[in-house]
């Protein structure tokens, strides 16, 4: 993991010490402050990725040091250090911009882990400046993508990783989550966005005529084939050909498919000449690809071609704290398209579209935006102006049992394997928590939530 320049904020200088040998020792470079004062004055003349910072000292208490460093540098990720215990002073530093916090007595593996995502999330967030600065000069705008979430944050910065690469892509997601648009950054982001994106949406089409569409035919190749037809993959020679919906595809067109990513070449359908094609592939399923493999629907060949790289997009109601930043963009775009004054949703809409389950996922909610933005008269959205009024439409109160029973379910498993872990580690919460793939702290934080001993 990439080092880091931390300052370590803590008035105790055995801790300190501790610390500081420690992290050096990790490979990170150091300074030290032992009042909130000395802090400031390290921020103001230095440049730091972290500070650690004590909640506990004397003067300036670590909240009121935190608040300071934010206004001096908000780019700093603050994680803060308080007494095993005082959860509500953590939580307050956090609502004031520290990323994290960590209890004493530290726990040095716990911090590792700590430091290492910070690391880890700084690394996504340069890569993400760059490519939204890459984006704006190939002229497509980040804000196509609107978002605020880490799962589409980190879905963004595979897309800019990828882009360069010839590997083909498989984007797996529900209908309505964007899919397409995921496959248009990843074009325009790589070498040959100057060149064509085809798309062709797979069970659009029968099976003939998705053949001809792919590949092209020979005049007589079937009737009404009047003609030569070029297909997509001679179209899109040197750009990008977008497959959706590859799971609709039948096994004979499954099998050209195969042949082509292997060899690079196909036939038009009536035709002898063998024809190559710089084609790359991306292509979506909102179907469970591996379940059709078992039961003998798709080729596995084929699947194993199409998924060198996979992207799995949320669907909406996994990354709700996307809802507010999508609701706002789309009230804006049908305000402009149909000259209105239209301001935002009020409380009441707001708290109404964030309960909502979203089967339909983005393309719902836009489509719900639309037609509020299309019937209201007033300058800001309302219930009334919604297409369900109470929980029961819609299947609202439907997904919200059903979330409910999911939920339960979820915490009842968890409490057994917490308790299966604690049986198998003789109630040692550290190696419980190693068998558990989580830190130690989580494991407390469980064990207090459900109530285990």
């Amino acid at each position: 993991m990439k080092s880091l320049n931390i300052l370590v904020v803590e008035d105790g200088q055995s801790q300190r010490e501790m610390l500081r040998d420690f992290l050096v020792k990790e490979g990170h470079l150091i300074r030290e402050a032992d009042t909130g004062t000395k802090a400031l004055q390290e921020v103001l003349e230095g440049h730091f990725d972290l500070v650690l910072l004590d909640y506990k000292m004397p003067g300036m208490n670590g909240l009121e040091t935190l608040k300071k460093i934010r206004e001096i540098n908000p780019e700093i990720d603050i994680v803060m250090m308080t007494a095993y215990g005082t959860i509500e002073t953590a939580v307050e530093a956090m609502k004031n911009g520290a990323v994290d916090y960590i209890t004493k007595p530290i726990d040095l593996d716990e911090l590792i882990i700590l430091i290492d995502r910070i690391s880890e999330r700084r690394i996504l967030i340069k890569e993400n400046e760059i490519l939204r600065h890459k984006l704006w000069k190939k002229g497509m705008k980040s804000s196509q993508i609107i978002y605020q979430s880490s799962k589409m944050e980190q879905l963004i910065n595979m897309a800019g990783r990828v882009a360069d690469s010839k590997a083909t892509v498989l984007i797996e997601g529900e209908s309505g989550t964007g899919k397409e648009l995921f496959a248009r950054l990843i074009h325009t982001m790589s070498p040959r966005s100057e060149n064509p994106m085809m798309v062709v949406n797979c069970g659009a089409l029968p099976e003939t005529l998705l053949e001809s569409e792919l590949f092209g035919h020979e005049k007589g190749a079937f009737t009404g084939a009047t003609g030569r037809r070029i297909g997509r993959f001679e179209e899109a020679d040197g750009g990008t050909l977008f497959l959706d919906e590859i799971g609709e595809l039948s096994s004979p067109v499954q099998v050209k498919l195969l042949r082509f990513l292997q060899e690079k070449e196909f036939q038009r359908l009536g035709g002898n000449q063998t024809l190559k094609s710089d084609v790359r592939i991306i292509s979506a399923t909102n179907r469970n690809l591996e379940e059709q493999m078992r039961r003998g629907l798709f080729r596995d060949d084929l699947y194993y071609r199409l998924n060198v790289v996979v992207m799995k997009i949320p669907p909406l109601r996994e990354r709700k704290e996307d809802i507010p930043l999508l609701i706002q963009h789309f009230i804006n775009v049908f305000a402009l398209e149909n000259k209105k004054d239209i301001k935002g949703a009020s409380r009441e809409a707001l708290d109404m579209l964030l309960k909502y389950e979203y089967p339909g996922n983005v393309r719902e909610l836009e489509n719900i935006i639309e037609r509020a933005a299309v019937i209201t008269r007033d300058s800001v959205i309302s219930i009334r102006d919604l297409p369900f009024r109470d929980e029961s439409d819609h299947g609202m109160g439907e997904s919200k049992r059903h979330g409910s029973l999911m939920k339960d379910s979820v915490e009842t498993l968890e409490c057994q394997l917490i308790e299966q872990a604690l049986g198998e580690a003789g109630q040692n919460q550290t190696k419980a928590a190693d068998l558990l793939g989580i830190t130690e702290r989580t494991l407390r934080y469980k064990i207090k939530k459900y109530g285990l001993k």
